[in-house]
């Protein structure tokens, strides 16, 4: 077992869960109101006065070292390592002390056998068999084997390497990412075929509803990049995502901005309109109904069974 000795453990423990954030995990948070903070994967989480909450779960704390453990899954050494690695108050160590930076490994959940309640819980959400076939064939996707029965939708880096998991509640309201993703490669289709336009999403349930949506409309909804975010911060930088994502297929020239129409949403594609500015052409299409695309997916599909009821009487 991985010793890390008490004196690590109480200078870890003195650091807090805000400026461990802006330190070492910035494209994490997420400012609320003043003074005010979530992160990207848990907007139910609060930060403020040096405190942290988490109301969706009743856990709370003071330090960053408990919300590693208790929100991230990190095991003791490894969250005393990130934080001793990153801390601000730690840059000055003597030399004589060697404080490695650990490195996040990806902990995916473990594969059920059979997708049922993944697909299931898709199809409730409107999205397309075809659409969720082909995310299956190609592992993007997939059911928890645990208890919960999660569905995960997959990232991978630019060498082949799942690197990046978001977890959404087949029954809940629950919705994460795995410990140890890596945010600059997430869930996303690739057309077979070159493009030039990519298409921006806040979380892979949007994606998934506008592939449905362009199926529905009779288009080839695989002839574009479609990418999820993980979703949105505030700050004028370019989503670590997408950033990478572009800079990986130099062939895009447009960029399509599909983010929800809130508050967050709508600031978000400001931003990246602002720090693409120049270098491609942005255009930004929001939902037209509802506050995201899955919320505009299921409408369309209300009017469509709605006319059919109609025309059949």
């Amino acid at each position: 077992m991985e010793y890390v000795s008490r004196e690590d453990v109480d200078r870890a423990g003195g650091t807090d869960l805000l400026s461990y954030l802006r330190e070492c995990e910035p494209d994490k948070l997420v400012k609320v109101s003043s003074g005010t903070y979530c992160t990207s994967q848990h907007d139910s989480l609060r930060i403020s006065n040096g405190k942290w909450y988490w109301f969706s779960k009743g856990i709370g704390g003071t330090n960053a070292l408990k919300y590693l453990m208790v929100v991230e899954g990190y095991p003791l050494p490894q969250a005393v390592r990130m934080i001793l690695g990153n801390a601000p108050e730690m840059k000055h160590v003597s030399k004589t002390v060697s404080v490695p930076k650990a490195s996040k490994e990806l902990r995916l959940p473990p594969k059920a056998e059979e997708p049922y309640r993944a697909v299931r819980y898709l199809r409730d959400r409107g999205i397309h068999p075809d659409v969720i076939r082909h995310c299956l064939d190609r592992d993007l996707m997939y059911e928890s084997a645990d208890r919960h029965h999660n569905v995960v939708f997959v990232g991978y880096g630019e060498d082949g390497r799942a690197s990046y998991a978001a977890v959404r509640s087949t029954s809940g309201p629950f919705k994460g990412d795995a410990a140890g993703s890596d945010k600059s490669c997430p869930f996303s289709l690739t057309p077979e075929e070159s493009s030039r336009h990519l298409h921006v999403f806040e979380a892979a349930i949007d994606l998934l509803s506008y592939a449905t949506l362009e199926r529905m409309a009779g288009k080839d909804w695989r002839r574009d990049h479609m990418v999820s975010l993980g979703g949105v911060s505030g700050g004028d930088r370019i989503p670590a995502a997408l950033e990478k994502y572009l800079g990986a297929r130099p062939g895009i020239e447009t960029v399509h901005l599909h983010l929800d129409a809130d508050a967050a949403g709508r600031s978000a594609s400001r931003s990246i309109i602002k720090a693409l500015s120049g270098r491609y052409s942005v255009v930004d299409e929001p939902p037209l109904r509802g506050k995201d695309y899955n919320d505009y997916l299921m409408e369309k599909k209300r009017l469509r069974e709605r006319r059919y009821t109609e025309l059949s009487r």
